[in-house]
């Protein structure tokens, strides 16, 4: 946050004393990351509260719904971008100071450090919200290489290509639309409980079916509810066992898919008697 705000307080006096609206669109992008993050940074906080009596799968769905802010900022932000660009783009002005380049380089630079390291960090803990933050500096970075080429034109040869800059600031507006509703998808897919990829169903059969005593796995679900997934799992055991024995299977599974998938938050375990799926109506 500390960064961004350091960006976006230069772009924006070095834009508007320079005269460059590429710079200045930069500039208001910049800006919205340190809004940007501060949500995360409250989401992330009530996420990592315990679970309690009226939310016992816990708070993570919080760190998603910033995610879903996040997104729907950049829409926001975007959109207002491209449309301050583009206003008296055919007006007659003095071209934009060389120095506006340097606030331009200098958040290509740092944007590009803070990006992969909040890939890397989203994507080992898997934090829709740090990765919506990461996608937010990635755009930083395209944004700030769109408004250098802008400029750079404008700089060159001012009598052909002064509107240059103005397109650059549009452009930058635009690809921070694309990048909110990108945003706002893959956050939407997690609040409707879409399913985790294959690789990782399967490692949770798998890692049931490796406790003794655990014959097939009928059914298997998973939801994500922040950072990790709760899953609801039906368990076949065979039908002669005492309830008090299946019980014990079942916990255990519970015990070994927790301790083997740090992706994996709690599992629910329903037993039922192996070989008897006809029973239910099913093939």
């Amino acid at each position: 946050m500390a960064v961004s705000a350091s960006l976006a307080v230069s772009k924006l006096v070095i834009g508007w004393i320079g005269g460059s609206n590429s710079v200045l669109a930069d500039g208001v992008e910049s800006a919205g990351d340190v809004l940007a993050s501060g949500i995360i940074l409250l989401g992330l906080t009530v996420a990592s509260r315990p679970p309690d009596e009226n939310h016992p799968y816990g708070h993570g769905r919080f760190e998603t719904l910033t995610g879903l802010a996040v997104g729907i900022g950049l829409a926001v932000v975007g959109l207002l971008i491209t449309f301050r660009s583009l206003q008296d783009v055919h007006a007659a002005h003095e071209p934009p100071a060389l120095y506006t380049i340097w606030p331009l380089i200098a958040s290509v630079i740092a944007k590009s450090a803070l990006s992969t390291y909040k890939f890397r960090v989203g994507k080992r803990i898997r934090s829709s919200a740090i990765v919506a933050d990461a996608w937010n500096d990635f755009v930083d970075i395209l944004s700030g290489s769109v408004a250098l080429c802008a400029l750079g034109m404008t700089l060159y040869d001012p009598s052909r290509f002064l509107a240059a800059d103005h397109y650059g600031g549009a452009a930058v507006g635009l690809i921070v639309i694309v990048l909110g509703f990108q945003v706002i998808r893959e956050t939407t897919y997690t609040l409707m409980d879409t399913m985790p990829e294959d690789e990782m169903m399967k490692a949770v059969r798998a890692s049931a079916l490796s406790v003794p005593g655990a014959l097939d796995v009928e059914k298997c679900f998973a939801r994500k509810t922040g950072l990790r997934y709760h899953v609801d799992l039906h368990l076949e055991v065979d039908p002669e066992l005492t309830v008090r024995r299946g019980h014990s299977i079942a916990e255990e599974v519970r015990n070994k898919i927790r301790t083997d998938l740090d992706f994996v938050q709690d599992v629910l375990v329903h037993v039922e008697p192996y070989g008897e799926r006809a029973w239910h109506g099913e093939s």
